[in-house]
């Protein structure tokens, strides 16, 4: 039994932020059920994204509604507001919150009191002041952006099928990633997979005919899974003429051109950008102490440090790795760390509120694995290396395990066995972006030129 009645804000809905409430809700259940604490969890949107499945949602091997997570459904005994933390006063503990009812009722931000807060907003795209970035580059962090981006790749297709001009279909045909992480390889590997299967359904495009571009400004690509698989990935990317350029940059991608820090310039409609993430703005509008790279300095127990009742954990936090063996290593901010720390976090929460010695977080990683399009991958588990078809293998069953409820991972199994036994669908629905473009010219209206910068999904 808790010692009194505690208010628990959790700040965010991706990994850390939904683990953290589902773990909540299992550990006090009685107290919930009692009215002795209450949960709320305020997010952008009223759903957790899945982000490993995001490059297989934009290939098509999956659903877009079956790579996200209802937080309602999932988090039955919460409070769960769609909206944004625009600050967060600890001293006062208070924290301004927006939400989608605020524009219209013309008030600024509500004041929400809380007991303990979670802070787990998560991370945004560190993007670089690259000129025509903001007008012509496309991100790859979001279910909306990936269903976008394969919208687009087939749309690209549609016009070098059918314009008889030849640098109009030449730049509607190559594609410039920039970024060789996990989300740019993942992405790239999947969507060249799409494409050149696409191509079999168009009568003068051929695979050739695409250039895949991957820009990296370090030496290797994937550090995440070994120096030597990294050089394997590269190895393999070649293979399928895609063009891998490291220690190279994105200088300007103006007018439809990209120009790279080598002197190549390619004139190209499609730039996706993957090139790091930084830590969410909410972490600077807070009173908390924060590292020099801006994430919030954190206790191996997941305390805030110096700031009693404050808790973080995943992207937005300074985790020390007690593992490591090197004093002021930090765990490093990715979904496997995420995932670990939440359920630490939930558990010690509970702990603290009912005068519980805490939990400290410790975890040594077991291996990486990527994709790199359908049937190839790449994998190091426990030391051992992976190539081809048994790492791409690892990397479904391992996701498969560790997406969110048996609902989804039984809809997305079902959809795996599905594409084993049907075509590919190579649809593209891009006036998904403007609904109701249509309505509006036969109205007499004037359909919106540009996509809505921030849509919004349901649950």
């Amino acid at each position: 039994m808790v010692k009194e009645r505690a208010r628990i804000l959790v700040v965010g809905g991706g990994y850390v932020g939904m683990y953290t409430a589902l773990r909540l809700q299992r550990k006090l259940k009685g107290e919930l059920r009692r009215g002795e604490a209450e949960i709320t969890v305020v997010a952008p949107d009223p759903y957790m994204t899945y982000q490993p499945f995001l490059p297989e949602a934009a290939a098509g091997s999956i659903s877009p509604r079956h790579v996200v997570v209802p937080l309602r459904r999932v988090l039955d005994r919460c409070r769960v507001l769609v909206g944004e933390a625009e600050s967060v006063d600890h001293a006062h503990r208070t924290a301004a919150v927006t939400t989608l009812a605020t524009e219209e009722e013309g008030r600024g931000a509500h004041r929400m009191p809380y007991d303990e807060i979670v802070l787990a907003p998560g991370s945004v795209s560190r993007t670089l002041p690259v000129p025509g970035l903001a007008d012509h580059g496309i991100g790859f962090r979001t279910v909306e952006e990936a269903i976008g981006l394969r919208n687009h790749v087939i749309e690209q297709m549609d016009i070098a099928s059918s314009t008889r001009d030849p640098a109009l279909r030449d730049a509607a045909l190559t594609f410039v990633f920039v970024g060789g992480g996990y989300a740019g390889v993942e992405a790239l590997g999947e969507l060249e997979d799409m494409a050149r299967y696409a191509a079999r359904s168009y009568h003068n495009i051929e695979p050739d005919d695409m250039k895949w571009i991957l820009v990296e400004a370090s030496g290797r690509v994937l550090p995440e899974v070994g120096e030597e698989l990294g050089r394997r990935t590269v190895t393999e990317l070649r293979r399928r003429n895609i063009d891998v350029r490291l220690r190279t940059r994105l200088e300007s991608c103006a007018d439809r051109v990209a120009v790279l820090s080598d002197g190549s310039r390619f004139p190209t409609r499609t730039v996706v950008w993957t090139a790091g993430v930084r830590p969410h703005p909410l972490l600077a509008a807070t009173d908390l102490p924060r590292t020099g790279q801006g994430r919030l300095e954190c206790t191996p127990q997941l305390t805030v440090e110096g700031a009693p009742h404050a808790w973080a954990a995943g992207d937005a936090a300074a985790v020390p790795d007690v593992t490591a063996g090197v004093p002021g290593r930090m765990c490093a901010p990715n979904a496997q760390h995420a995932l670990r720390q939440a359920r630490v976090l939930g558990d010690n929460i509970a702990h603290a509120l009912r005068g519980e010695p805490l939990e400290t977080y410790a975890h040594r990683s077991a291996g990486s694995v990527a994709s790199l399009g359908f049937h190839r991958g790449v994998a190091q588990i426990r030391g051992r290396r992976l190539t081809g078809y048994p790492a791409w293998f690892v990397h479904r069953a391992y996701h498969l395990s560790r997406v969110p409820t048996v609902n989804r991972k039984a809809r997305v199994l079902a959809e795996w066995m599905l594409s084993g036994l049907f075509q590919r669908e190579i649809v593209s629905l891009g006036s998904l972006e403007h609904p109701r473009a249509e309505f509006e010219r036969a109205a007499g209206g004037i359909p919106p030129q540009e996509p809505p910068r921030n849509p919004k999904g349901s649950s």
